[in-house]
């Protein structure tokens, strides 16, 4: 049985293999997501598990998940592959950040709506730059993800849940969401008592925190008629006439249903913000990127969604 030595095979692109697996649950999809063979990465995943006499995934139909081995050693494996990709941006800054990648953790609506945007201007500066994004259900995962290291930098709600550094960007002002022919279509805004009298259609997902804390500091117990995961389920079940909702306006920009959006009353709002382990120790790309937000979100002030 072979020892493992830290001098001998030990290559990155094994690390990789294995972080890649682990993070889509499959070493099929991980071979297809870095461009080799599914046999080249079962091969280079059973040569760490041969060098350091381990087992690192337990494999089944379903796919592979982290064996107990494998949970210990993996951030340890990420902290490694972290620090080749930061010392590789380094290298790149000395020549003009001419390569490099970022990892972001994002919410849908932010992904619809800003980063394509963002992205693409900063990729006019840097066009050696690399993306990859990651789309969490809650601020709190993204939250976790960052403090793992999984990505660079995230988009949350603020105040962040976490010890986690944070940049404030954007008010994003919380509206109700009505069926077009609904009797408070033409009013100016949506008084909250109104959410106890018909059926609300409650987004299950940290918008149903952010929801939670308004009815609840406007004395008002909603009338829960259905609960959902999915920002545009929810509006396309407001335009089926099902009831009424709350969503956050970014959500609803563009959208191709047919529905009335009014303020509420009182006027509610989401604090949306960036946030990382250390605002002192970011890698060259992620340093350039957060102004760069920031840069572009004051550049589109009048299309950029806001209060």
């Amino acid at each position: 049985m072979s020892k493992w030595n830290g001098d001998e095979g030990m290559g990155l692109s094994k690390y990789q293999a294995f972080l890649k697996t682990v993070e889509l649950g499959s070493i099929t999809r991980a071979a297809e997501e870095l461009g080799y063979t599914q046999s080249a990465v079962s091969h280079m995943i059973a040569d760490l598990e041969a060098e350091w006499a381990v087992s690192l995934l337990v494999r089944g139909r379903g796919g592979v998940t982290l064996s107990p081995a494998g949970a210990e050693l993996l951030p340890d494996i990420r902290s490694v592959c972290n620090a080749q990709r930061e010392l590789a941006e380094r290298v790149g800054a000395l020549h003009g950040l001419t390569r490099g990648t970022i990892r972001i953790g994002t919410i849908t609506s932010i992904s619809v709506h800003w980063l394509p945007g963002i992205m693409k201007s900063f990729l006019e500066q840097y066009p050696g730059i690399r993306f990859e994004l990651l789309g969490g259900v809650e601020y709190a995962e993204i939250e976790d993800w960052i403090v793992k290291g999984r990505v660079d930098c995230g988009f949350v709600g603020l105040p962040a849940g976490r010890e986690l550094e944070t940049i404030s960007l954007r008010r994003d002002r919380l509206v109700a969401v009505l069926p077009k022919r609904h009797p408070l279509a033409e009013a100016e805004s949506c008084p909250m008592e109104r959410f106890a009298q018909e059926p609300f259609i409650r987004p299950e997902d940290d918008k149903d925190k952010e929801v939670a804390g308004i009815f609840e500091r406007a004395g008002v117990r909603p009338n829960v008629e259905y609960a959902v995961n999915d920002d545009y389920a929810v509006i396309a079940m407001v335009a089926s006439g099902l009831g009424i909702s709350i969503l956050p306006e970014l959500v609803l920009r563009r959208t191709p249903y047919e529905v009335v959006v009014k303020p509420l009353d009182p006027p509610q709002f989401r604090e949306l913000g960036l946030a990382v382990r250390s605002l002192r120790e970011l890698s060259p790309v992620t340093a350039r990127f957060l102004p760069h937000v920031q840069a572009w979100l004051e550049e589109n002030g009048k299309t950029a969604p806001g209060p």
